[in-house]
């Protein structure tokens, strides 16, 4: 037991002056190399020291932009639902910026009108029934110009003339889901919740 105690003892008496040592050589080195380079270098050798308030200290910072976050959110919602939406995901926030819309919108009009993009005209690229009336179907090339081109038309012919609600896009977008009771702007609303 006094052993122990004695071997403790002495383990720390060797080890806490060591540390203090070298912790003391690690603190002057940087003056001592500075200095030593003058010496060897000569007089037009120019050593500087960044002072301690300088030092690069490495850092870890962290933006989330709410676009990466609805992007995600959309993204997830639409891998969930296997549509062919879902690599645009990205594209639908930034048109969605660009013409001033709720991010939700054309991915809840989508859903409500083609079970997000698996059921409409082969070839049309139109899954918000856009000019669909009948026989007569508008099609697109792309995902990329049907996005933009609905979004354009929503916010020019229905948002800015006050039709900013489901229930008031209805009216002027499907009017015969008026006379039923509305169940297109049900639908929509339920899937605009579903995206928050």
């Amino acid at each position: 037991m006094y052993f122990r105690k004695f071997l403790w003892i002495s383990l720390f008496s060797v080890i806490a002056p060591l540390t203090l040592v070298v912790s003391a050589f690690l603190l002057v080195k940087p003056f001592l190399i500075a200095e030593f380079a003058g010496q060897v270098l000569g007089d037009s050798a120019s050593v500087s020291l960044l002072p301690q308030s300088q030092i690069p200290v490495p850092s870890f910072t962290s933006t989330l932009y709410s676009s990466d976050a609805r992007a995600i959110i959309l993204q997830k919602y639409l891998r969930r639902f296997r549509s062919p939406l879902e690599p645009h995901s990205r594209l639908i926030v930034e048109i969605s910026d660009k013409y001033s819309l709720d991010y939700r919108l054309l991915v809840a009009i989508a859903q409500q009108e083609s079970n997000l993009c698996k059921k409409i005209p082969d070839n049309s690229h139109n899954c918000w029934g856009f000019g669909i009336y009948g026989d007569k179907v508008t099609r697109f090339d792309g995902f990329p110009e049907a996005l933009d081109t609905v979004a354009r038309v929503l916010k020019r012919d229905y948002i800015d003339k006050g039709l900013d609600t489901p229930e008031k896009i209805m009216a002027k977008y499907t009017p015969p889901s008026v006379v039923i009771g509305g169940p297109w702007a049900a639908g929509v609303n339920q899937f605009l919740s579903e995206l928050e």
